[in-house]
């Protein structure tokens, strides 16, 4: 299949650009001894974990459903935090999980004993390993606050005023998430906030997180001031360091492709596309940001100025303004960049819009479709 008989909307991975980036890290496992994780919240597309578990160490999930996606389709290491877990949830998640995280001490309490016991209900016959997630209170974020776990009244992570050294027994690990698409002087800001306040923990520990939200595929990052910190985390602590990137796995390695349905005026021209930002990319809405559009300029820049939005009734479905060099037809393709990330998995069907089509672009050119939806899966999400 080639790109012109493509259904739309559809989501397309691009299979070189993932390799490229799994590369980076796959290297950053080796020169520094670190485990790399896949963030499942970023990026799901499960029929790529086979091809992605020969570069980094496993997964990382927020819940039972992703935790077992991870076992089920890579099979590697598998990870797990949750702000609270379900009972009957934890009863399965000690059996898949090699580390589970608590977000407050008195979850751990709760399911102290059962994690105790893994070991005599898992296949490997090895106990999950127990961390707790902590609050370093020292935010590096401006601009999306709805993704700062260390802004005011956060409830994610254990503060350093509710810190239990009391229970910390069976506990091997400590695990801390605080960045959003960030650069790695940021990650030794926050660690040194860290360790400030739970370095003396992290000496009994044998492992530390480090959390997601680094740009590590990124041009232009500091990838040798994230090596020399881990270099110093595991030479002063001595213990395993794990990182779980979501975005730089998949980032710039995705697309979404639509098609203009119609043009109307209303003070300028807006183009009605079948793909839409509250449905297919809500990050647009939520964070918000203007995706890159291949071809398009900022408005105003080239000759022809368009709003772009889509077939839903939300008023504010608006993905943004953009200029292009030539006219743009009903019939036209418009291709979205950087589209792997946090929209397959945070899609939806408002209004019936139909869920996008999945597809890889793989190295030699062509394009392999992987899955469409319909109005079956549109229907059995409700009753």
């Amino acid at each position: 299949m080639m790109w012109k008989d493509l259904p739309t909307p559809c989501y397309v991975a691009d299979e070189k650009k993932l390799k490229e980036n799994l590369r980076i890290l796959q290297k950053l496992e080796k020169d520094t001894g670190c485990h790399v994780l896949l963030a499942q919240k970023a990026f799901s597309m499960f029929s790529l974990y086979p091809m992605i578990g020969t570069f980094i160490s496993g997964t990382t999930a927020s819940g039972l459903y992703e935790a077992r996606l991870g076992r089920e389709e890579m099979g590697k290491e598998n990870h797990v935090f949750a702000p609270a877990y379900k009972e009957a949830d934890m009863k399965e998640l000690v059996k898949i999980c090699d580390h589970i995280v608590f977000n407050s001490f008195r979850q751990y309490e709760k399911y102290k004993e059962l994690c105790k016991q893994s070991a005599q209900i898992r296949e490997d016959g090895k106990p999950v390993s127990v961390g707790i997630r902590v609050n370093p209170e020292c935010s590096t974020q401006e601009g999306h606050e709805i993704y700062d776990p260390c802004g005011p009244g956060s409830r994610l992570g254990v503060t350093k005023a509710e810190f239990r050294e009391d229970l910390l027994e069976g506990v091997e690990g400590l695990h801390f998430h605080t960045l959003c698409e960030q650069d790695a002087d940021d990650l030794v800001i926050t660690f040194r906030a860290f360790e400030e306040k739970f370095g003396k923990y992290l000496k009994k520990m044998k492992w530390l997180n480090l959390g997601g939200g680094h740009h590590i595929t990124r041009p232009g990052y500091q990838l040798k001031q994230l090596k020399q910190l881990i270099a110093y985390i595991r030479a002063t602590y001595q213990v395993e360091v794990y990182l779980e990137p979501g975005e730089a796995i998949a980032l710039n390695a995705g697309y979404l492709v639509t098609e203009v349905q119609d043009i109307v005026k209303n003070g300028m021209e807006i183009l009605i596309l079948d793909a839409s930002a509250a449905c297919h990319m809500p990050d647009v809405l939520e964070m918000p940001y203007r995706p890159p559009l291949r071809g398009g300029y900022e408005p105003g820049e080239k000759t022809y100025t368009y709003r772009l939005s889509s077939m839903t009734c939300l008023a504010g479905d608006v993905i943004g303004d953009y200029s292009f060099e030539h006219p743009v037809a009903i019939g036209d393709r418009l291709v979205f960049e950087d589209m792997a990330i946090y929209s397959m998995v945070k899609n939806n069907t408002f209004n019936g819009m139909p869920l996008p089509g999945i597809a890889l672009l793989k190295e030699d050119g062509t394009v392999e479709m992987i899955k469409t939806f319909g109005y079956e899966d549109f229907k059995e999400r409700l009753s």
